[in-house]
């Protein structure tokens, strides 16, 4: 006799209690808890499974993995080439990011490649989705849509139509008849996930769902989806900025560090070739606290100007802060520049932003961060030819980062003639490349240089 069961989730991490907690044991998330009911019983099977064998790795024959052409070179790039079949690819972002455009955009190249497509939508109507599809521009060949919500029948369609790829936007509004709970609850989302799963690998579908994101910047449900699906895309920037960007944090076919660059239009997201240069247009030219930095995202590097204001602090504490960049990173360089360098900013406050609205985690940036820290402090410019890369110590000394060559010969194909990096990363054959190369090994090294 099956019976009704009261327990209590994790939002964040899908942690299970039996009782309401203040803080998840999991994730150590405050305030996360949510109280669900569930179905407990015992179900018989009539027959036993057949049991699966263990089978030895040397048996085991490996192919390279079927992909599609999206025929937009960013989401193939941040896919790791294309879709793979029996794949179930997770994007999110903050809503009106892109998400939805995005993907429409890749169901029309799909059809016109005689592809068959399945656009499922728990949300909204057939003519909200026309409507919104020819703001894109219009579909030559047909796309089936399934305007459901019920997970059963969503199912049967996609067993019935055989399609080569299908969305589901979105996943919270999916739903399990067998589950008392409502649409987008944790064991609903969950369940959801784990059938849409079983059907990407039996059927060698690819299933493309869109996860909502919460005011803290996560995936609504609990954290454990991002663990089920094959891949997760996200999508950054601001509403107000014409730049989105795309960033694979998993990604079981690829790299998890590429990156897709793309500006909203009228008519959907337009891909941006050369992000390096759309990031310096309009930079300032001979003002302090402004350099340009180079960081590796995935495969290939993007340059981005780095600008700080330093100025005397009104108030008892000095006020720091960083758009783009870590908060904390930023105080441990202000530290070794006061402790190393001799800089005097206890009194000063301090701003540090990425222009174009960029995030920055590379560590090769800590070295432009001083610099241009330094360049406000003293109200001196450096040099606008000049591209800075080098991770910082805590004793003030420069480490070796990676892929300089390859970010060297980017700067000269931006036309910058001053590299100043690593002295541990410095090779012979850069010389060749006709750009100045300046090796330096310790922050007060960099900063003489830069003062010059």
């Amino acid at each position: 006799m099956a019976k009704e069961k009261q327990v209590f989730f994790c939002k964040e991490c899908g942690y299970e209690s039996a009782k309401w907690l203040g803080q998840c044991p999991g994730c150590h998330s405050w305030n996360a808890f949510v109280e669900e009911k569930i179905t407990v019983g015992a179900q018989k099977h009539s027959s036993k499974r057949s049991v699966v064998a263990p089978t030895s790795i040397l048996d085991v024959t490996t192919a390279d993995e079927s992909r599609i052409k999206t025929n937009i070179g960013e989401l193939d790039r941040v896919l790791g080439g294309g879709i793979v079949k029996g794949s179930l690819v997770l994007v999110g972002g903050d809503p009106g990011i892109g998400k939805s455009t995005i993907l429409l955009q890749m169901c029309r190249n799909l059809v016109e490649g005689e592809h068959k497509i399945l656009y499922v939508s728990g949300e909204e109507s057939p003519s909200q989705i026309k409507m919104r599809a020819e703001r894109i521009g219009s579909f030559a060949k047909e796309m089936l849509l399934l305007c459901d919500n019920d997970m059963d029948n969503v199912s049967a369609s996609i067993q019935k139509v055989c399609p080569d790829v299908v969305v589901i936007d979105s996943i919270q509004t999916m739903l399990v008849d067998e589950i008392s709970s409502a649409p987008g609850t944790v064991t609903q989302v969950r369940e959801v996930t784990a059938r849409l799963m079983q059907l990407a690998k039996a059927h060698e579908v690819a299933i493309f769902i869109v996860g909502h994101v919460t005011k803290e910047g996560t995936v609504a449900g609990p954290r454990t989806l991002e663990h089920m699906v094959d891949s997760v895309l996200y999508f950054e920037g601001d509403n107000n900025n014409g730049f989105r960007i795309l960033r694979g944090v998993k990604n079981r076919f690829g790299s998890t560090n590429e990156i897709g660059v793309f500006t909203m239009t009228e008519t959907g997201l337009k891909e941006v070739d050369n992000p390096s240069q759309v990031m310096l247009n309009g930079r300032p030219v001979g003002v302090p606290g402004s350099v340009v930095v180079s960081s590796i995202e995935g495969t290939r590097p993007i340059f981005i100007e780095l600008q700080t204001l330093v100025c005397q602090t009104n108030f008892n504490m000095p006020r720091r802060t960083s758009v783009g960049v870590d908060y904390n990173r930023v105080n441990l360089i202000m530290a070794v520049l006061e402790k190393r360098a001799g800089l005097n900013l206890w009194g000063y406050d301090a701003y540090v932003s990425v222009a174009g609205g960029m995030r920055i985690s590379d560590p090769a940036v800590d070295l432009g961060i001083a610099c241009a820290i330094a360049s406000g402090y003293k109200n001196k410019p450096i040099s606008d030819d000049v591209m800075i890369i080098g991770e910082i110590g805590l004793a003030g000394e420069i480490r070796g980062v990676s892929s300089v060559q390859q970010r060297v010969k980017e700067a000269v194909k931006m036309g910058f003639r001053t590299c100043v990096i690593p002295k541990s990363n410095y090779d012979k054959a850069m010389e060749s490349l006709g750009v100045k190369i300046v090796c330096v090994s310790t922050l007060m090294e960099a900063l003489s240089i830069m003062q010059g």
